[in-house]
């Protein structure tokens, strides 16, 4: 046997020795969609989060709005730095509880694949506009299924373990109100990449509205400062331990006290910091650009979008939707620009 197997079966022996009895093992995939021969050296799971990593959707996030719109400052999180720092706090977690953490970076690298420019604005319109309406989750998976190609064919195969996380990551935000998701994720792993997604957003949002001066750390819910901390890291790390200590072998949980304290400061980020003045302000425009743009592109398809009709075999509208979802912030204003504002004349 070529050595490169032995490498892979080492690591899928280590896992079978060392791994948690609830966590995932690479051995033990249910599979992808289409059959393929093992890599030489990797698990299952390492190569799912090497084809994400090496997509284009992946490379697109990093001009795509966390909160900010198209924001100029260096430091302001984007959809592919909020991405990254998901992968570190779920890798965190599933380190401590003995979890899959090849399995935890493929799905919390692929989660956001399917967001809009212009974050959940984008999401908003979309899914008013679009029969059926528009979830960024589904759109993930549609575009590791379906939008992304390689050599062997459209779609990048990705395991069944993975495509699950990916499509049910928002779902296991129902353990911050104590409850568990009805409809998956399947795997402790996605469960993780769930409440992670929470913790990072929950953290970094209220980091970079402090920076912007939208909000004062003195404004913020003082009992839940108290239980998470008065700074960005002490927060993420009270976080963490709490999912750590709540959890068992087969079961992800969060510390009672921690939990509570976890929704007071998203339910204030949502109702206070979130619709204020200086965001909705350019939240509403956005999505002014975004409503107009698709609905001028259904009515005047470009070359792009009638060749993916031909690829997909989808609907002008769905085919439509794909190609202003995978847009970046940037490139869709300047379509907007180019397709619908008047062009000064040159002569």
């Amino acid at each position: 046997m070529p050595r490169s197997h032995v490498i892979r079966e080492r690591i899928e022996e280590r896992e079978n020795l060392f791994l948690s009895p609830g966590a995932t093992r690479a051995a033990a995939s249910r599979g992808r969609l289409v059959d393929e021969p093992p890599d030489p050296c990797r698990t299952v799971f390492q190569r799912d989060r090497d084809r994400i990593l090496h997509s284009k959707a992946f490379r697109r996030l990093k001009r795509k709005t966390q909160v900010f719109l198209a924001p100029s400052g260096d430091h302001y999180r984007t959809r592919l730095t909020h991405t990254l720092e998901v992968s570190q706090i779920a890798r965190s977690i599933a380190r401590a509880l003995f979890l899959n953490e090849d399995l935890v970076e493929a799905i919390s690298l692929g989660h956001d694949l399917g967001h809009t420019p212009f974050g959940h604005a984008g999401e908003r319109v979309l899914d008013r506009l679009v029969p059926g309406g528009f979830r960024h989750y589904e759109q993930s998976l549609r575009v590791v299924d379906l939008l992304e190609s390689r050599s062997a064919g459209p779609g990048l195969n990705l395991t069944h373990e993975t495509r699950d996380g990916i499509l049910y990551h928002s779902a296991a935000k129902t353990l911050l109100y104590g409850n568990l998701p009805q409809n998956g994720p399947h795997t402790l792993e996605g469960m993780v990449v769930g409440i992670a997604d929470a913790i990072g957003y929950i953290t970094h949002d209220i980091d970079d509205a402090l920076r912007a001066g939208v909000i004062t750390l003195e404004s913020l819910p003082r009992d839940a400062i108290e239980v998470l901390g008065n700074t960005h890291s002490q927060r993420i790390e009270t976080m963490v331990m709490a999912v750590i200590e709540g959890s068992s072998e087969h079961e992800i949980g969060i510390v009672p006290e921690i939990r509570e304290a976890m929704v007071t400061l998203r339910d204030h980020m949502y109702t206070k910091v979130y619709p204020c003045e200086a965001i909705d302000r350019e939240i509403r425009r956005a999505e002014r650009v975004l409503a107009e743009l698709f609905e001028y592109l259904v009515e005047h398809p470009t070359r792009e979008i009638l060749e993916e009709m031909d690829h997909t075999g989808d609907s002008l509208v769905r085919t439509t939707a794909d190609f202003v979802a995978g847009m970046t912030d940037e490139y869709a204003m300047q379509l907007y620009q180019e397709l619908l504002l008047p062009h000064p004349w040159k002569g």
